[in-house]
C-alpha cells in the first residue's frame, strides 16, 4: 500500500515526486520502460534554454536526469516499467505493470504526457534534433536568420510559423489542402506576414540529408499536379498536433474528445477523487516543461491535502 503512486515521469511526474517525497509520503514513480522513454519529451530534445535556473541552457536528457536524481535523493522510489492496467473504481486504487508487479495506492498522480504526431519518415527519425523539431518555442532560437519549413495547417502550425517568423529569414508553411484549418485570427496573422509563404496541396515525402547529419532540404510532392520538387531549408518543424498518452485511462477518467484528461480549472483534480493529473496529459494550451513542472507541484500538494483530510476524518 502506497500513499502516492505517480504514473509517468517527465517534468510533471518528477516534480510531483520531489514534493511528495519531501512531504514524507514515500512516493513510488512508475516511470515507464521500453519501448517508452522515461523522462518524457525532453529526452529527445537537445538544448533547453527556456527552463529557469540554467543561465547557459541545459540538454534535455541532462535536465531530466538531474530532476530524477533530485527526486531519488529526497526519497522517491522508481520502477522502470510500464503501467498496463489501473482500477480507479474503489480506493485503494489498484495498479498493475508489465513487470508483473501490482501496487495499491491511496492516491494516484497521472503524468503520462503527450507525444508529438510525426510524418513517419525514416529520414525524419534520423534527423530528429538535427534540424527536425516538433517545438518552435523550444528550438526556434537556433534558426535565427535562416530559412525554415513548418508542416501543418491548424492552429499549432500557424502559431509555430508566426513565432518562427520573428527569428527566421523565411518560413514556408506546407499544407496538404488548399485552405487552412486554423482559427480565423491565426490565419490572418500568417497570411499577412511577409516572411511566411505557403505551399498549398503539398506533402513532404523525404527529408534531406541524413548522410550529412543535418537538414538541407525536403522533397515536396504536389497532390494536385503529382509533381515532386526540392525545397532547400535549414530546419523542419512538424506541427500536425500532439496526442495525449491516455489510452490506459479510457473509460476510467473523464477526457475531452482529443483524449486529454479533464481537470478542474486551475487545479489538477480529475473526475475521480484521489486521482490527480499534471503536465501535458491535461494541458491543451501551454505544453512547456516549466508549466508541466508547476502542475506536478500542484498535484503533489493536492494529494498531500487529500490524505491529511482523510486522516483527520479517519
Amino acid at each position: 500500500m502506497r500513499n502516492v503512486v505517480i504514473i509517468g515521469s517527465g517534468p510533471a511526474g518528477l516534480t510531483a515526486a520531489i514534493y511528495a517525497a519531501r512531504a514524507n509520503l514515500n512516493p513510488l514513480v512508475i516511470e515507464g520502460g521500453a519501448p517508452n522513454l522515461p523522462g518524457g519529451q525532453l529526452m529527445i530534445t537537445s538544448d533547453v534554454e527556456n527552463f529557469p535556473g540554467f543561465a547557459h541552457g541545459i540538454m534535455g536528457p541532462e535536465l531530466m536526469d538531474q530532476m530524477r536524481q533530485q527526486a531519488a535523493r529526497v526519497g522517491a522510489e522508481f520502477w522502470t516499467e510500464n503501467v498496463t492496467d489501473v482500477d480507479f473504481t474503489d480506493r485503494p486504487f489498484h495498479i498493475k505493470t508489465d513487470g508483473d508487479r501490482e501496487v495499491y495506492a491511496k492516491t494516484a498522480i497521472v503524468t503520462t504526457g503527450a507525444s508529438a504526431k510525426w510524418l513517419g519518415l525514416p529520414s525524419e527519425t534520423a534527423l530528429y534534433g538535427k534540424g527536425v523539431s516538433a517545438c518552435a518555442t523550444c528550438d526556434g532560437f537556433f534558426f535565427r536568420n535562416r530559412e525554415v519549413i513548418v508542416v501543418g495547417g491548424g492552429d499549432t502550425a500557424l502559431e509555430e510559423a508566426n513565432y518562427l517568423a520573428r527569428m527566421a529569414s523565411k518560413v514556408t508553411l506546407i499544407h496538404r489542402r488548399e485552405s487552412l484549418r486554423g482559427s480565423h485570427i491565426m490565419q490572418k496573422r500568417a497570411l499577412d506576414n511577409p516572411k511566411i509563404e505557403i505551399a498549398w496541396n503539398s506533402v513532404v515525402t523525404e527529408i534531406h540529408d541524413p548522410k550529412e547529419g543535418k537538414v538541407t532540404g525536403v522533397t515536396l510532392h504536389n497532390l494536385k499536379t503529382d509533381e515532386d520538387s526540392f525545397l532547400a531549408t535549414d530546419g523542419l518543424f512538424i506541427a500536425i498536433g500532439h496526442h495525449p498518452n491516455t489510452k490506459l485511462f479510457e473509460g476510467k477518467l473523464t477526457m475531452d474528445p482529443q483524449g486529454y484528461i479533464i481537470t478542474t480549472s486551475g487545479r489538477p483534480l480529475t473526475s475521480v477523487p484521489g486521482v490527480f493529473a499534471a503536465g501535458d496529459v491535461q494541458d491543451t494550451i501551454y505544453k512547456q516543461a516549466v508549466t508541466a513542472a508547476g502542475s506536478g507541484c500542484m498535484a503533489a500538494i493536492e494529494a498531500e491535502r487529500f490524505l491529511e483530510e482523510e486522516d483527520s476524518h479517519g
